[in-house]
């Protein structure tokens, strides 16, 4: 991915201080790349799982605990 410019959802900002948050001293851009990546990959999974969570429920609006839920399976 080096060189590459890829558009994202999600801020590249922050997983490279989650990444430093859990202790990391130094972070390549590589790795924040693949962990932006993972992030709206899970984030896209787990609102796929919660959105037909909730229109099971007669819903269509997605809550909390159809996140909570999600999380589960």
């Amino acid at each position: 991915m080096s060189g590459t410019k890829r558009k994202t959802i999600l801020p590249k900002a922050p997983a490279a201080r989650i990444l430093m948050d859990a202790g990391a001293k130094r972070v390549s851009a590589d790795a924040v790349d693949t962990l932006t990546q993972v992030l709206e990959e899970l984030g896209a999974s787990i609102s796929k799982q919660a959105a037909r969570i909730a229109m099971h429920s007669g819903r269509k609006t997605v809550q909390e605990q159809d996140i909570a839920l999600a999380l589960k399976k």
